[in-house]
């Protein structure tokens, strides 16, 4: 039997590209059903709105337009507006009080016809809104009844708001910003407004203080210019300036400074400069003194009282008022003097302290003290009383010295060795022409007015005083003597001067007699002439010559490099 080899069974495989063939096809099917799944799904939004669709407030996500429209009627019909207020207050308005309805023109059915219904997927997550206000409406004559019979429009109900402002001036404490009152007052128009928009948006609430429509202050409390304008009135108010007089102090601080505050039609602050002037002026009223009559306990062991003269503290108003206002605006608290036009050398009513040099015009006597002790004490001669050039009584003080002047008059030229003017050109200096000083001659041989001295005394009163120094002139009954001393005289020095009449001394103290004759109270006014003749009396010439003694020119004045005095001006 022949054996039969067993035939071999060839497999057939599926090859690669039978593979994508099939795949191919099976993707596009695929495809193919979903773009059918998606047209189909999105043929439905022909007919209801996209999902995430608001309109009115109300979700009409995958909703018709009737069904929408039922729920737009459904809450019309039970619509209620809760209003809150300021305070804590709450009211309602009834959608049946005020005839709310729904009223339907179209515009439902134009917003679902705008939508492309292959766009649906891409709304899944994309929100749209729809403000529609031609869908609700009112009866206007209800709503408006309605709304007059809020309490938050009833008259006696409402609080008007107040603007902050600034307190008035507290002592310590200075200014603050009194609040301002917000109040409960609305602004009809604008409430009116926003309430009747919620009432058409069918809002189931609203709050009146965040659609701000409550009357806001003028001026509230954190007002910029309100903020400044305090600040500033505080660093005026909390400056404090303290006037030194020697001991004795002024103050100045807000308590005053607050009372020349004002405020300007701009609204800004601003110091009263004629306030503070005023002030300063009041101040030198006080504190000068150069004006004032000055009490001297003499050498005579009693008291006198000068008038006339210009020496004193004398307070220089107007530059004192300008640096004070620039004080207080900047806030600049210090200790200070006021500007002065002229000093004193002390404070108080004995302003000429304790070097000065007194000058007894009925005794004819000089005292001359250096810090209380007595440097000079001479007899002088002082103006011719009989022709009207008497020295006029008064405070003055040392205007300037100079050695080896030359008075000059009209009709005569006289060299003096010390020259220490005093009161305009009438001053001491020294008289070699006189062998006698003191007692009468000054009642018909005396000076233009100048007070003449021995040559010792005068030297030694020239080495020792100085410019500014006070100069005492006065007059007192009792002291008149009729002798005349000789034409020396030798310095004493005694006990310090006293500087202020002792309580209850048995002299009481006098006012100084006006001269008898014209002589003027004040220091002459100086002009370019000397007087219009020499008295016979005195040297034309040198006064070094006998005829000359007890003869001399009273006033000066100069020529030259050395020449002082009236003739000229300097």
């Amino acid at each position: 039997m022949e054996k039969r080899e067993p035939r071999s069974r060839k497999k057939k495989t599926f090859g690669l590209k039978g593979w994508a063939a099939v795949s191919g096809i099976t993707v596009a099917a695929a495809a193919l059903i979903g773009t059918l799944v998606y047209i189909q799904i999105g043929k439905q939004y022909e007919t209801v709105f996209f999902p995430n669709t608001t309109i009115n407030g109300m979700d009409a996500s995958k909703k018709s337009v009737e069904e929408v429209k039922e729920l737009i009627s459904r809450e019309a019909r039970s619509y209620v507006l809760s209003i809150r207020e300021r305070g804590g207050n709450e009211e309602q308005v009834k959608g049946s009080d005020i005839g709310l309805e729904p009223v339907f023109d179209g515009r439902l059915e134009a917003v679902l016809s705008e939508q492309e219904p292959n766009q649906w997927f891409q709304h899944r997550k994309m929100p749209q809104t729809f403000d529609i206000d031609t869908m609700i409406q009112y009866d206007q004559d209800k709503f408006q009844e309605i709304i007059d019979r809020l309490a938050c429009f009833q008259e006696e109900q409402i609080e008007k708001p107040e603007s902050a402002y600034i307190s008035d001036y507290k002592p310590g404490t200075g200014y603050a910003i009194v609040a301002a009152k917000e109040g409960n007052q609305l602004d009809r128009e604008k409430a009116v407004s926003v309430i009747s928009q919620a009432v058409l948006d069918l809002n189931p609430e609203l709050s009146l203080e965040e659609a701000e429509a409550y009357v806001r202050p003028q001026v509230p409390t954190d007002d910029p210019d309100l903020v400044s304008r305090v600040q500033i009135m505080n660093q005026y108010t909390g400056t404090t300036i303290t006037y030194n007089f020697g001991g004795e102090k002024t103050v100045l601080n807000g308590d005053t400074i607050s009372k020349w505050i004002k405020t300007g039609e701009d609204g800004k602050v601003y110091l009263d400069s004629g306030a503070v002037a005023s002030y300063v002026k009041e101040l030198a009223s006080k504190r000068d003194t150069y004006n004032k009559a000055k009490t001297l306990k003499t050498s005579y062991d009693q008291s006198v009282r000068i008038t006339g003269g210009v020496y004193g503290w004398r307070i220089d108003q107007s530059a004192e008022a300008d640096e004070l206002a620039q004080l207080i605006r900047s806030g600049q608290s210090q200790v200070r003097e006021p500007i002065y036009r002229q000093k004193g050398a002390s404070h108080g009513e004995t302003d000429y302290g304790n070097t000065y040099v007194e000058v007894n015009l009925t005794a004819q006597q000089l005292f001359f003290y250096k810090e209380g002790k007595l440097v000079v004490k001479t007899d002088f001669v002082s103006g011719n009383e009989a022709k009207g050039w008497s020295t006029p009584a008064g405070v003055y003080s040392i205007t300037y010295k100079e050695r080896n002047a030359t008075l000059k008059g009209e009709d005569y030229r006289t060299p003096v060795s010390y020259w220490m003017p005093f009161n305009g050109n009438i001053g001491f200096h020294d008289a070699s022409w006189r062998n006698s000083f003191g007692g009468t001659i000054f009642k018909t041989s005396g000076s233009h007015g100048c007070v003449n001295l021995p040559p010792a005394s005068a030297k030694i009163i020239f080495e020792n005083i100085a410019s500014g120094i006070p100069v005492l002139c006065y007059h007192l009954p009792g002291t008149e003597s009729k002798a005349a001393s000789g034409g020396t005289a030798k310095p004493e020095e005694t006990k310090p001067a006293e500087t202020k009449p002792t309580q209850g001394t048995t002299a009481p103290a006098t006012e100084a007699p006006k001269p008898t004759t014209s002589a003027p109270t004040t220091a002459p006014v100086p002009t370019t002439e000397a007087v219009t003749k020499a008295p016979e009396t005195e040297p034309s010439t040198s006064a070094s010559s006998p005829e000359n003694q007890g003869k001399g020119p009273g006033v000066s004045s100069g020529s030259g490099k050395n020449e002082v005095g009236p003739g000229v001006r300097r």
